[in-house]
């Protein structure tokens, strides 16, 4: 029996490497459906990557089919601090299923992470890993004055200590909510001074004519893949929010 710690330091113990895991966080199931399709069992609604993924799915991140997932017996079940409850991964675990959380909040935070997870699983690491690490890896040049929505009624922001945050500021962009308190602060629009807005397609699905008529500055849409998800996507975002910041009105 191997028992290894996940990112919070909770004891995990795996007889072999797993041969049948549910994923409960989008960016997790990218990840490991990259490198071994057949390893997964379940994953969420939300797991839309990639494209044609043919498992179960057990609702969503934040209300997942705990008594399914039991069901399912996997050897694993791979969560995310954020992105999952604490409570379902209690209860999971109290149902003798071990589960793996990972805590990621930098770009970093994720290539460690998503290297632990990896081995966990006994996959090696992918050529797409290395090669998002070299590209985050550049110095940033200076970039403009951001604000970030990720719903509206109310407005909400992003905020300091958080991941889309990082990402950001790796491209050399400044968010003006950084200093306001809260991961994903409430603010109204008007309150803000940016040079640009950046809105994203999830989790509020911000489009051409919902979003860019609240700011009196220039916008960019965004895919929310590209500025949340910690997964293969890490690649290509690093060119497509670089445009997006740099080819602004």
């Amino acid at each position: 029996m191997t028992i290894l710690e996940d990112d919070l330091g909770h004891p995990v113990r795996l007889d072999t490497p797993p041969a049948r895991v549910v994923s409960l966080v989008p960016s997790l199931t990218e990840t490991l459906a990259h490198s071994s399709p057949g390893l997964l069992t379940a994953a969420t609604v939300w797991c839309t990557h990639p494209a044609g993924l043919d498992v179960e799915r057990v609702r969503g991140t934040k209300n997942p089919h705990v008594s399914r997932i039991v069901e399912l017996a996997p050897d694993l079940v791979v969560a995310n601090r954020e992105e999952n409850r604490r409570r379902h991964v209690e209860t999971l675990r109290e149902a003798g299923i071990p589960v793996w959380v990972t805590d990621i909040r930098t770009v970093p935070d994720a290539f460690v992470s998503l290297r632990r997870l990896l081995h966990v699983c006994g996959l090696p690491v992918p050529d797409w890993l290395p090669e998002a690490e070299r590209l985050w890896s550049t110095p940033p040049p200076d970039g403009p004055r951001v604000a970030v929505p990720i719903w509206r009624d109310p407005w909400m922001f992003v905020g300091a200590d958080t991941f889309a945050h990082d990402v950001l500021a790796r491209l050399g962009a400044v968010n003006v909510c950084a200093g306001l308190e809260g991961r994903y602060p409430a603010a109204p629009p008007d309150d803000l001074a940016p040079d640009l807005a950046v809105l994203p397609d999830e989790p509020y699905a911000f489009g051409p004519d919902d979003g860019p008529e609240a700011f009196s500055v220039p916008s960019a849409l965004v895919s929310g893949r590209d500025l949340t998800w910690y997964g293969p996507s890490l690649v290509e975002a690093h060119a497509h929010l670089s445009n997006a910041l740099r080819n602004r009105p």
